[in-house]
């Protein structure tokens, strides 16, 4: 079985991303040896781009999958695979950037990351490492976004990685991280899909040439925390019908034409192959109008990360009045 070349886009640091990524964060997580397992099967249907964060506890089984699928030669090097991790909310001050990311790289099995992204544009207690922390209660009072950009561009200096960006920032935080920025963020990953368009955002960015990145652009279908709004909109049911094409395939190929990326989660290697199958058509100019129709709402409103105590009162303040 061949596998499916997949686009990549040109970011601003003069790396090349491939346009999807394979997601690895999964609740509950199964055990590392099935992660594994199902990481070399995304290689074998032609994923190159695997998205991790030290939240996930993703890091070391994909970092056994990378290393599997050389001795397998399903990659002849490292140069063919890339990786994207994020900073963790208890790690986000300026001495502890560099630590983390060396730790991420340790359970990576890896010399660097191609892409390191601040996953929040908050700070939690040291102690709050997983999903079960995310409270208010472990909030810190600041995030100190100049310091810990300024550590971001030293983990870039110093090799460990060759591209830095963030994650679910808004667009009066990207204008204050460039303010002060010498390397500007290459990417920024934010909830994006059919049913959260995020029209604004991603026109400042492709003003800025910041490349966005999508995550969730199924609506985390089926999971804990996911929406029923994409995988079950009667529009795109009825794209689909029309094109003989699934939905995740039409929602996926309009992120895509948004000129947007794509993190896509699924362990089911057949769906793996059709998320794949999305580069060889494209919407009509009547399918894309469509999409004006689809209700608008977030799915993760990221309402632990309010707090009195904290650097934003309100859910209008964490998303930069746009909740």
């Amino acid at each position: 079985m061949e596998a499916r070349r997949i686009p990549e886009v040109m970011l601003n640091s003069g790396q090349k991303m491939p346009v999807i990524g394979l997601g690895t964060a999964s609740i509950p997580r199964p055990p590392d040896e099935t992660l594994t397992s199902i990481f070399i099967d995304a290689f074998e249907v032609g994923y190159r781009h695997f998205d991790t964060a030290a939240l996930y506890g993703s890091e070391e089984p994909l970092g056994k999958a990378v290393e599997k699928a050389l001795e397998l030669g399903l990659v002849k090097s490292r140069d063919e695979v890339f990786i994207t991790s994020k900073l963790w909310t208890s790690d986000a001050h300026p001495d502890l950037v560099v630590p983390a990311l060396k730790t991420s790289l340790q359970k990576l099995g890896l010399e660097y990351v191609d892409l390191y992204l601040i996953h929040w544009p908050v700070r939690l207690k040291p102690e709050a490492k997983g999903p079960a922390d995310i409270l208010k209660e472990n909030v810190m009072p600041s995030f100190d976004m100049k310091g810990i950009w300024e550590a971001m561009e030293e983990c870039y200096r110093l090799g460990l990685v060759k591209s830095i960006g963030v994650s679910n920032f808004g667009i009066k935080k990207l204008s204050q991280l460039l303010e002060n920025a010498t390397i500007p963020p290459a990417v920024n990953q934010v909830e994006m899909s059919p049913s959260w368009q995020q029209g604004k955002l991603t026109e400042f960015c492709k003003q800025k040439g910041i490349h966005v990145s999508a995550w969730s652009p199924l609506g985390s279908y089926k999971s804990f925390c996911g929406t029923n709004a994409v995988m079950e909109s009667p529009i795109l049911k009825e794209i689909a019908c029309a094109r003989q094409k699934s939905m995740a395939q039409i929602a996926l190929r309009w992120v895509y034409e948004q000129g947007a990326s794509v993190i896509v989660r699924s362990f089911n290697k057949e769906r793996m192959k059709e998320n794949l199958d999305i580069f060889e058509w494209e919407l009509r100019q009547e399918d894309t109008q469509k999409f004006s129709h689809i209700p608008q709402h977030r799915m993760y409103n990221g309402i632990s990360f309010v707090s009195e105590n904290g650097p934003y009162k309100t859910l209008e303040e964490l998303w930069d009045g746009d909740a």
